[in-house]
């Protein structure tokens, strides 16, 4: 099924049609977004039940940008009507504008010319099988409260088992002198926590899952609560690793994070236009092996940060950012491309209306290879097998690196031992651990349970994963 378009913003489209054409009067650019969302939050745990609307991902609201032949202005508001038109053209020009001619002493106004307005009509939606509003919040705490009993269940070791979802429903409207498109949009992740204790010992093991589409993500939940308590025993009988570079398995959670992490943010071009990132100076240059590939985009992969067009009306992209190990392209908003006379690619996103756009990640992965992962660990004379990332910081303007592993399973003579060490800190020198890479699985798998900030903050919905990865790794 797919997903329907919001029965508000088909009310109130003739009001926006009216308005762009007002601002079209004054304006030799105007265009309007205007969204209509839906977020909830579920919890069970031993303790404690929650739902939960999302503040952040619920509402309604508008943004209007207008370009007066040297810059461009954006107004976001969150109430529309017909008696309301000619106030919000009047404060565009009134207020807004005017503030270009006060800026702060040392900050510098740029000149941009008028953004690609082609004409484009279209509305689309994504596919679901179960419709979280309509399956209802009783019977996904039931599931919800199943999984954490089983959880719970599993040993007399665990304490707790958490089990969570949420979902995000939303329409978008974007309208321009020749844009008119519409895209409706649905995603669900959720995820297992397994809190474990031997004596005053006590160990977290945590899996997310996501999908681009509805409930239906709680059949997976299901599979896997033994696979998540097991590792938070596995990880009661863990030892601390002897720092040093070792030759790694990452699976693909990890791969993503290196991806993310690693090397997404560094091609995020704004920060190209800010002097951020040295991958500025790489662009047609190696960064990694030739078995690398390395894609962004809401076109390049069916998950949650999927969708048919940016929060700037830039239709979605499949951008090739590593071909066979060179550096091919960054990713940018339509400001950013503006300013360094590239294309966009489709990655100007928003926090929700009342947020400025900024070049975001969306669907970040590697390419699988022709690897089998057997072949991979029988490869490796001694190393880990690094599972379950946790968290990853980056630095874009020097290209290091520092993530958290919560397992790394031993590998000796090309055979898991059993063995396992935590807590591991992956560091080093971005191309450095890219060119290492020499092996690459067949098959690669996404995943989309958290969200990214920009600098702490401006939270979007993100994917990334790839194939099982072989590198050389310092550990710590």
């Amino acid at each position: 099924m797919k997903v329907e378009q919001s029965g508000y913003l088909k009310e109130i489209k003739p009001v926006l049609v009216k308005l762009r054409d007002r601002l079209l009067v004054e304006f030799p650019y105007a265009s309007l977004l205007a969204q209509d969302s839906t977020s909830k939050n579920y919890i069970v745990s031993k303790t404690s039940t929650g739902i939960q609307m999302n503040s952040s991902l619920t509402g309604r609201g508008f943004v209007a940008k207008v370009y007066d032949g040297k810059s461009y202005a954006e107004y976001s508001f969150n109430e529309l009507s017909e008696a309301t038109v000619d106030g919000i053209v009047a404060a565009i020009k009134e207020r807004l504008l005017p503030m270009s001619d006060k800026l702060p002493e040392g900050v510098k106004k740029s000149c941009y010319t008028m953004l690609a307005d082609e004409a484009v009509e279209f509305a689309d939606s994504t596919e679901y099988e179960v419709d979280p509003q309509e399956y209802g919040d009783e019977q996904i705490i039931a599931q919800l409260t199943k999984f954490s009993e089983a959880g719970r269940a599993y040993s007399d070791k665990v304490l707790d088992c958490r089990a969570f979802a949420s979902y995000q429903k939303y329409s978008k409207l974007f309208l321009s002198k020749n844009r008119d498109m519409e895209q409706n949009i649905l995603w669900t992740s959720g995820g297992l926590a397994v809190m474990a204790a031997r004596g005053e010992e006590v160990k977290n093991s945590y899996k997310g899952f996501s999908v681009l589409g509805g409930m239906e993500v709680l059949e997976e939940i299901g599979k896997h609560i033994g696979d998540v308590a097991q590792t938070a025993l596995d990880l009661l009988e863990s030892e601390p690793i002897a720092p040093g570079e070792y030759d790694c398995i990452c699976a693909p959670e990890v791969t993503g994070m290196i991806v993310h992490e690693a090397f997404g943010h560094g091609v995020e071009m704004d920060m190209f236009v800010k002097n951020r990132a040295q991958a500025k100076q790489y662009v047609g240059k190696p960064v990694a092996s030739e078995k690398v590939n390395m894609h962004d985009g809401a076109a390049a992969a069916k998950e949650v940060a999927t969708y048919f067009f940016d929060d700037e009306g830039v239709l979605a992209h499949d951008t090739l950012v590593i071909d066979r190990g060179i550096l091919k392209s960054g990713i940018s908003d339509a400001q950013s491309a503006m300013h360094l006379g590239t294309k966009p690619t489709g990655n100007g996103r928003r926090e929700n209306y009342q947020r400025k756009a900024y070049t975001r990640m969306t669907n970040t992965y590697f390419e699988a290879g022709n690897d089998k992962v057997e072949d991979m660990i029988a490869s490796i004379q001694y190393g880990f097998l690094l599972q379950n990332a946790s968290s990853g910081m980056e630095d874009p303007k020097n290209w290091g690196i520092q993530c958290m592993v919560d397992v790394a399973r031993e590998i000796r003579d090309g055979k898991l031992t059993g063995k396992v060490f935590s807590p591991i800190v992956l560091t080093g020198y971005v191309p450095d651990l890219l060119k290492s890479i020499s092996m690459v699985s067949d098959t690669a798998e996404l995943s989309g349970s958290g969200f990214c900030g920009k600098g702490y903050k401006e939270w979007v919905k993100v994917s990334d994963g790839g194939p099982y990865i072989k590198a050389k790794i310092r550990l710590g």
